[in-house]
C-alpha cells in the first residue's frame, strides 16, 4: 500500500509550468526547500560529463538511528482512491519508506514511478515495506489536482504535512528549512529512522538501498 506525505515550501524544482503554477516567492514562506539542478544536454538527459562525474553513492552508510518525527498529518486522495490511514503506522514490524514531495517539484514527480516500482521489487525480494508519500505543498488544491491527474498505477493518495508541523518534522530528521526536495526517509520495523536521503533517487541507487533493507538477491 502506497501512501503519500506533504511538502514544505520548496524552491527551484524544474517542473511542468503548464500543469502546476510555480510556487510564490520564498518571502514569507517557511521551510523553503530547493531542488538540486542536474547538468543536462538539449534533450534534458544528463550530459556525458555529468554521468562520468557521478560515481555510485553510498546511501545510508554511517547514519545513526533516531526517533521518528511526530506531528499531525492530513490526508488526501483522488476521488476513486482510498485515503491512507489517519495516522502513519510506524513501528509495526515492517519498513516504511516516507517520501517528502511537492506537486510543483519536477524531480519529485520524475522519480515517483521509480519509487513505486522499487516498492514492489523490494517486496518480491522479501522486504516487508510500505511506501508513504507526504506532500509539502502550501496549497492543498495543488496536491489534489496532482492526485486526480495521476494514472491508475500512480500516486493517487498522500499524506499532507501542515506548515505548522514542518519544523518539528524536519528537525526530527536532522534537516534544515533549506533542505531540498524530494527527501526519502527509511523507518525501520522498530519505528526508528534508519536512513535519510536528501534529493532524488536514481536507478543506480537501488542496489545500495536494497542491500541496506536486507533484500534477498
Amino acid at each position: 500500500m502506497a501512501y503519500a506525505l506533504a511538502a514544505a515550501s520548496l524552491t527551484a524544482c524544474d517542473d511542468d509550468k503548464t500543469a502546476v503554477p510555480p510556487p510564490p516567492p520564498m518571502t514569507g514562506r517557511s521551510n523553503a526547500v530547493a531542488a538540486k539542478e542536474t547538468a543536462t544536454g538539449p534533450s534534458g538527459a544528463p550530459t556525458a560529463s555529468a554521468r562520468a562525474a557521478s560515481p555510485s553513492r553510498q546511501l545510508c552508510a554511517g547514519q545513526s538511528s533516531r526517533p521518528p518525527p511526530k506531528g499531525a498529518l492530513k490526508t488526501a486522495a483522488a476521488a476513486d482512491a482510498t485515503a491512507p490511514p489517519a495516522s502513519l503506522p510506524l513501528g509495526v514490524g515492517k519498513w516504511v519508506w516516507i517520501n517528502l514531495w511537492a506537486a510543483w517539484c519536477g524531480p519529485c514527480k520524475e522519480e515517483m514511478p521509480r519509487v513505486l516500482a522499487w516498492q514492489e521489487k523490494l517486496r518480491a525480494a522479501g522486504v516487508l515495506i510500505d511506501l508513504a508519500f507526504v506532500s509539502m505543498d502550501d496549497d492543498e488544491r495543488e496536491t489534489r489536482r496532482f492526485l486526480e491527474a495521476q494514472p491508475p498505477g500512480g500516486v493517487r493518495a498522500t499524506y499532507l504535512l501542515p506548515e505548522s508541523e514542518r519544523p518539528g518534522w524536519l528537525g526530527a530528521l536532522g534537516l534544515k528549512g533549506s533542505t531540498q526536495l524530494p527527501v526519502h526517509t527509511l523507518v525501520a520495523p522498530s519505528g526508528q529512522v534508519a536512513c535519510v536521503i536528501e534529493g532524488a533517487v536514481e536507478d543506480r541507487d537501488y542496489p545500495a538501498i536494497a542491500s541496506f533493507l536486507g533484500a534477498k538477491h
